[in-house]
């Protein structure tokens, strides 16, 4: 410190805050990064200079990989084979605040939220005068701060989701944040989506992967019909009118289910918000990437799914198999299994041949060629699309919101028909129960990371549903009501003298 007298100075091998946002184009690469800490891990590929370094595998940093987790492990709709500390955990009911990847999740969460407060604070209208930005560039950066709160949103709703009582920040300070209610955390989520939502570009009018009206109605819809289960309100009108202006915007179901979930997807007019994935500029060991190598194993051929070997992780139980008329497809074509030398029965989820494989998400397409890369996979992770918009308009119509009971048959059955490829599969009026729409819910969106969520909201996640190894018994088990929520990290918690632990942990 004696040595230095000039404090002055600039750093020589180094752009300082004001260089770099000097340049307009700077603002549209600050928030490609916002986008893409929702899959990428840190700032080379496919690892490499990772945002999160409190875990050995960078590739378990990816937000797709351990929301994914998350939401489908801890479900009777997948286990893994693999041994990692505390993944086991997760199907088992078992984690608690140390658990690596709960940490990673709450993390991965806050860094978002961190980079959006950081680029709104960039780009803020003293900020972009002092820097120089032309009136031109001005508007264009005024949008992308549109964008940047939606995704801010976003990551406070799976914030909300997961943790309930979390930290609310907007800006960055060097003060520590004191935690909010999840009644405060929501209404900041459903005033911000209301304030930006006629701003943004119309549906389909913005990039493919950035967000527009509909991606807003999307997670207003699902912010909606959780409501009451997360903060105790009604909000199933809302949800129900949500739904409607997503549905109402022309989006069509794709012919043919699986394509939903190959290497072209993005060409679909069903999939409204997706996490983008391309072999060659976005490699990572996480997003889609995962999803398509870890349900590779046994007697399956690599090469079929368009990459160059399986990681023989993830497979399903006999209690989402039961769920479909039969395991061949022939019937529901929904059912996307691979028998072949798997067991129905898991007597050890260690071994992968036991448990149905499921090749849902693949690196190739319907003709059957293969993604641009044979390891990092092209195929978007689709986080909104057209038929869960249809089973949410259903679902809060009969949970009361006021929506067309006839039109809540009509959206069901137009799913059904794509599935069973006629009229077969519908269903009537007396058929469409709330019992029916979860089922229909795993059916349709089964590895959508949606099971977790959807068993809480019909109260059959902890304490009332029972599905194979559930609870480390291989009957399954009910299991505590405090893991309706995760905990907030031991580390966190020591961190942040103004955090409360989640009861139960």
């Amino acid at each position: 410190m004696s040595q230095c007298t000039d404090l002055d100075l600039a750093p020589e091998d180094a752009a300082t805050e004001d260089e770099v946002f000097s340049d307009a184009a700077a603002y549209r690469s600050y928030l490609a990064k916002v986008y893409g800490s929702f899959s990428l891990t840190g700032q080379d590929g496919p690892s490499g200079d990772g945002d999160i370094s409190i875990v050995n595998d960078e590739g378990f940093t990816s937000y797709i990989r351990v929301y994914w987790k998350a939401q489908e492990l801890t479900t009777d709709e997948a286990v893994i084979a693999w041994t990692d500390a505390g993944i086991r955990d997760l199907h088992e009911h078992s984690w608690s605040s140390e658990n690596q990847f709960v940490r990673v999740l709450y993390y991965r969460i806050a860094l978002i939220v961190s980079f959006a407060n950081d680029f709104l604070k960039q780009s803020s209208d003293e900020k972009l005068a002092s820097n120089g930005i032309s009136a031109e560039d001005q508007e264009i950066i005024q949008e992308y701060r549109l964008e940047a709160r939606f995704l801010r949103a976003l990551a406070y709703w799976h914030a909300l989701d997961f943790f309930r009582n979390v930290p609310l920040e907007t800006e960055i300070s060097a003060n520590i944040p004191s935690q909010a209610s999840p009644l405060e955390v929501y209404n900041f989520i459903k005033d911000e989506l209301i304030d930006i939502e006629s701003q943004l570009p119309d549906p389909g009018a913005n990039e493919y992967g950035r967000a527009d009206k509909a991606a807003v109605w999307m997670l207003q819809a699902k912010l909606y019909l959780n409501a009451e289960t997360m903060v105790g309100v009604d909000e199933y009108a809302a949800c129900v009118e949500a739904c409607s202006k997503v549905i109402n915007e022309g989006y069509t179901l794709e012919p043919i289910y699986q394509s939903l979930y190959m290497k072209d997807n993005h060409e679909s007019n069903e999939i409204i918000f997706a996490i983008n994935s391309d072999g060659k500029n976005t490699q990572n060991w996480g997003n889609t990437t995962f999803l398509v190598h870890a349900a590779i194993g046994g007697t399956m051929v690599d090469s079929d799914y368009g990459v160059v070997n399986g990681w023989a992780g993830l497979r399903t139980t006999k209690d989402f198999v039961s769920k479909f008329p039969d395991m061949t497809g022939d019937i529901d074509r929904r059912a996307i299994f691979y028998t072949d030398g798997q067991s129905l029965e898991i007597d050890d989820i260690g071994v992968f041949e036991q448990g149905i494989a499921v090749p849902k998400y693949t690196n190739t397409n319907l003709a059957g060629e293969a993604g641009s890369d044979p390891t990092h996979v092209d195929t978007d992770y689709p986080l909104f699309r057209l038929g869960d918009a249809y089973l949410m308009y259903a679902e809060a119509t009969l949970r009361g919101g006021g929506g067309d009971m006839n039109l809540a048959l009509d959206y069901v059955n137009r799913l059904r028909e794509r599935a069973y490829g006629s009229v077969n599969g519908n269903i009537t009026s007396t058929d469409l129960n709330l019992d029916f729409i979860l089922d229909e819910r795993s059916r349709e969106l089964y590895w959508e990371a949606t099971r977790r969520i959807d068993l809480i909201r019909f109260g059959q996640f902890s304490d009332q549903g029972i599905w194979a190894w559930k609870g480390n018994v291989k009957e399954g088990r009910i299991t505590e009501s405090f893991r309706n929520i995760f905990p907030i990290p031991a580390s966190d918690i020591l961190a942040n003298p103004n955090l409360n632990q989640n009861p139960g942990y």
